[in-house]
């Protein structure tokens, strides 16, 4: 059996660029395309093999520990691989492959979180090619059988060893392992099943998602090579900042400015909220940090049903510019009530962490 160095007609120091272009010399020259002689096909079959082992490192220091002379050599890693190695897959494998996923960011506003949303989504992704269907080769041609390794995907060949003369197989160079090659690859999409295209992708976002969450979109992602099947699309969510609501799991956050005059005698006011106006009713002596909650009007909850609260936190509005009229009615008032003098009261957190903590219901 000949020495895979003298195969390619190389040294056996010879460096992995060394090989590669004498491979491809002899390819050139052998392949059967080229050459109808009736020694080229199996002389290119032996290029090939040499080239496989030489090729790959671990391979290449395997074969040189196994043996120096002519007879070539092989390796315990080979004789395993041989008998137990590559998952003992035999035929030859599809072109067809599963897309990749993909991964998108959209952002949406507090409104529609609300209730959720539709969207048309435009992405550049990979789809199937419309001229050959994902066939991969040109309209009114087909496949062809491989040549060399005759539509198995494999090249076989008997390897002596410390076992004695055992059968290697190795996916087929030619052929990449496919069984098959394409001798008229499709115009379009180059012989990959598959072309580059922007195309929209309708996407309802459901109601009470919030910032960071992925929702999957099963088989919305890529066309595989050869019309493989589609991956999955993953949408990130961004909630956009709102001027005047926040959120609290599935309760709306407010701050309502009251006048004093207001909070004294109470009134009812009306609110636009995101999904239209609510009343309001606020207590007379209402005080600052107060929460008042409209109930069943926040957000749809994302998993189960119903709708959180809208929960509105007071903020008494002192005057700070009084006319002289006006100051005049505030001392008749003042002096209608026992004087009592500011002093320090029990500590608390003050007006801000008050009102935020009765938000959480701290």
């Amino acid at each position: 059996m000949a020495d895979h160095y003298e195969v390619l007609g190389v040294d056996r120091d010879a460096s992995p660029d060394e090989i590669k272009r004498a491979y491809r010399r002899l390819a050139r020259q052998l392949h059967p395309d080229v050459n109808p002689g009736p020694d080229a096909a199996e002389r290119f079959k032996d290029v090939t093999h040499a080239y496989d082992v030489l090729s790959d490192p671990r391979q290449r220091q395997e074969y040189d520990m196994g043996g120096q002379g002519p007879a070539g050599g092989f390796g315990f890693g080979d004789i395993f691989e041989t008998f137990f190695g590559q998952g003992g897959r035999t035929g030859p494998k599809s072109r067809q492959e599963r897309g990749q996923d993909a991964l998108l960011r959209v952002e949406v506003d507090l409104e529609d979180v609300v209730f959720g949303t539709h969207r048309d989504l435009e992405i550049d992704t990979a789809v199937l090619c419309d001229v050959c269907g994902g066939t991969c080769v040109q309209p009114g041609t087909s496949l062809a059988t491989c040549d060399i390794c005759h539509g198995t995907g494999q090249i076989q060949r008997a390897v002596r060893s410390l076992l004695g003369n055992v059968m290697t197989s190795t996916p087929c160079t030619v052929c990449r392992g496919f069984g098959t090659v394409i001798p008229h690859p499709c115009v379009n999409c180059a012989g990959q099943g598959r072309v580059r295209a922007r195309t929209t992708i309708p996407v309802d976002i459901p109601a009470g998602v919030e910032t960071g969450l992925r929702l999957q979109l099963a088989g919305m992602g890529e066309v595989g090579p050869a019309g493989g099947p589609h991956g999955d699309l993953y949408l990130e969510v961004k909630v956009r900042h709102h001027e005047t609501f926040s959120r609290a799991g599935d309760d709306l956050l407010a701050t309502l400015e009251v006048q004093m005059s207001d909070a004294i005698l109470g009134t009812t006011a009306t609110l636009e909220s995101l999904d239209g106006p609510v009343d309001v009713d606020i207590r007379p002596g209402v005080q600052s940090a107060e929460v008042i909650t409209v109930p069943g009007r926040g957000i749809t909850r994302l998993r189960g049903s119903g709708r959180g609260d809208l929960r509105i936190g007071v903020q008494v509005v002192t005057p700070t510019k009084l006319d002289g009229k006006e100051r005049e009615l505030i001392r008749q008032f003042a002096g209608h009530r026992k004087p009592r003098p500011p002093q320090f009261a029990h500590f608390q957190q003050g007006l801000f962490t008050k009102l935020r903590d009765r938000f959480l219901g701290v």
